[in-house]
């Protein structure tokens, strides 16, 4: 199999294998606003007038009829959510009726009160004007039925529960609409803006600290990462967060039973213009936040400077109402820190993994510093391993086999060549630690990871390539077979663009958000690794090239690289030197380069 093929099998292979479906509100799977018909979008909706009308093809109707409804409007709008409702009874949430499609492409049937295909939304985030739906009438309808619709033009701006058109059944005398009102969650307190910056003054003495870079001071690092937690109340029963740090965006913190994304409660301040709004949600998986609200937050205040987002807010220990994801004060949980941007007030991806404490912490228990990490064990080991692989054993080994050939030639190990054997060792555990380190992105990603650009796509073709060199030398001819060049060429060619792909995803790898250090060295380690082997090759290069040249003047018929005996002890001693060299550089670029992976 080629290495294209084998590359390609081992992608759908793992991506079957792993694949884990994800979703988002944008999807138009909002059964969880059916009542309220609010989006948990962690602001209130317009008090404007609605640019978008709903309207109704009759205003009578019998059971059984079939209307058409029409939403519309002068502007875009991305989600909707619609129902027909008894207009009797104004303060039911139970939905009257069926709706049947009219393009399902752009719009799909929900489930509201058990009664599947009472309520209709939108697939996907596309921007619209126009929605045309038909209404089927039930045998047991009420006299009269109102029909409610939330627009969202924005992930921010949007129109709660806007009624629409009555319509009454024939005969019926219809009465005055009455005035209908969405009740709005209020936040528990205004916001206020932060007279000045936060300080990490009191961090382990009477709040807990979690800093990154670690001893960084938000009063004066515009770059310092900084969450405190301070528990207050006279009988210790809230708690005050501080959060600060550089983003575009949005800026957030996550309480979390473990090191892995999903089951989280989060705390976020997102810039949304020129103030920042401060919620609470929910995220099940890798996923965007559910259920934002401001309910349990008190004493809000933020601050917008030199690019720096802060917000300070109180939450009870225990909740009065626990709502669903979230999570009590007075356990242990692992802390996320994360950034971002946010488009509209919408969060977007961090481009950053999240700075994760390597403990538990109770959030009530004493004051302490705590350690962060925003690079996962499992992926710094994947990086060790593939560096140990490609910078140390791999180079070592190819470079043994493309100049040491001649060299001990009456010398054996377990009956074969010494170079032979050195080679063949250091590759095979190239090839070990290349095939572990492979796995285990996946095994953290639970899946192919659709962020991380060319990186994992390279990583399949130098593990195939990896995998085809061991089958290609098993098959290999005898040394003085005529197709023997043939393997030869192929044997070198292979193993060449497998070192330089390698080189090529070790330049990516440092910039993956998973692993990513701010400090320029990991690149100028890497430029210098290149350099090093680039000017080890070149020396003797020279060297194999003079020694040919010299060997074929002395002797036309004398074998080249034949015996080292041609060869001057000096000589012998120097390429000695130039492997000791050659290994003990490498090994220190590698340490160096294993270094920065810890302090990630």
């Amino acid at each position: 199999m080629s290495s294209v093929g084998l590359c390609c099998l081992l992608f759908l292979s793992v991506t079957v294998c792993y694949w884990v479906p994800a979703g988002c509100y944008a999807n138009g799977k909002v059964t969880k606003a059916c009542g309220s018909m609010e989006p948990h979008h962690g602001s209130p909706g317009q008090t404007s007038q609605s640019p978008y009308r709903l309207i109704t093809n009759t205003t009578v109707f019998s059971p059984g009829d079939h209307i058409q409804v029409i939403l519309s409007g002068s502007s875009y709008f991305e989600g909707f959510f619609l129902q027909a409702r008894d207009a009797t009874s104004q303060s039911s949430v139970s939905t009257v009726g069926t709706f049947i499609l009219t393009n399902p492409t752009k719009t799909q049937l929900l489930t509201c009160n058990n009664q599947q295909g009472s309520a209709v939304s939108q697939t996907s985030d596309a921007k619209q004007t126009e929605v045309v739906v038909v209404w089927n009438a039930p045998e047991d309808t009420p006299s009269a039925v109102q029909f409610f619709v939330t627009v969202v033009a924005h992930y921010r701006t949007f129109w709660v529960k806007q009624p629409g058109p009555i319509i009454h059944q024939h005969g019926v005398t219809p009465h005055p609409p009455q005035p209908t009102t969405t009740a709005t969650e209020a936040p528990t307190t205004t916001p206020s803006i932060l007279p000045g910056p936060f300080t990490a003054e009191g961090c382990g003495q009477w709040k807990t600290c979690l800093l990154d870079p670690p001893g960084c001071d938000p009063k004066d690092e515009l770059h310092c990462f900084f969450l405190s937690m301070t528990t207050g109340g006279s009988d210790k029963t809230s708690v005050m967060f501080e959060l600060s740090g550089p983003a575009e965006g949005y800026l957030s913190f996550a309480l979390s039973w473990d090191t892995w994304m999903g089951n989280d409660d989060v705390y976020m301040c997102v810039k949304d213009g020129n103030r920042v709004s401060v919620n609470a949600a929910f995220v099940s998986g890798r996923t965007h936040p559910e259920d934002e609200s401001q309910s349990g937050l008190s004493l809000v205040s933020w601050r917008l400077a030199d690019g720096v987002i802060q917000c300070r807010f109180n939450r009870p220990v225990k909740l009065s109402s626990q709502e669903p994801g979230r999570y009590d004060l007075d356990q242990e949980y692992f802390l996320f820190l994360a950034s971002g941007r946010a488009l509209q007030g919408e969060l977007l991806k961090h481009s950053r993994q999240p700075l994760i404490s390597t403990t538990k912490k109770r959030i009530t228990g004493p004051p302490e510093i705590i350690k962060g990490s925003r690079g996962p064990i499992i992926l710094k080991m994947h990086g060790a391993l593939m560096l140990l692989a490609w910078m140390l054993t791999g180079s070592a080994g190819t470079f043994i086999a493309s100049f040491y050939k001649p060299d001990w030639p009456n010398q054996t190990l377990f009956g074969q060549k010494v170079w032979f054997q050195v080679h063949r060792a250091l590759m095979m555990v190239t090839v070990t630690l290349t095939i572990v380190a492979f796995c285990l992105p996946f095994f953290y990603r639970r899946g192919w990871s659709k962020h991380a650009g060319v990186h994992p796509y390279l990583g399949c073709c130098i593990l195939a390539l990896a995998l085809i060199q061991p089958i290609m030398a098993a098959f290999r001819p005898s040394p003085d077979s005529h197709r023997r060049y043939i393997f030869n060429w192929a044997h070198w060619g292979v193993g060449s663009v497998a070192e330089i792909m390698a080189v090529a995803a070790m330049f990516l790898g440092v910039r993956q958000s998973s692993l990513f250090n701010s400090s320029p060295w990991s690149t100028h380690i890497l430029i210098g690794y290149v350099t090093w082997q680039a000017s080890f090759r070149f020396l003797l290069l020279i060297h194999k090239h003079l020694y040919i040249k010299k060997s074929q003047g002395s002797n036309d018929q004398q074998p080249i690289l034949s015996d080292q005996s041609q060869l001057g002890h000096w000589v012998g001693f120097i390429k000695l030197v130039i492997l000791g060299a050659f290994i003990l550089g490498t090994s220190g670029l590698v340490v160096a380069f294993l270094s920065i992976i810890a302090e990630i």
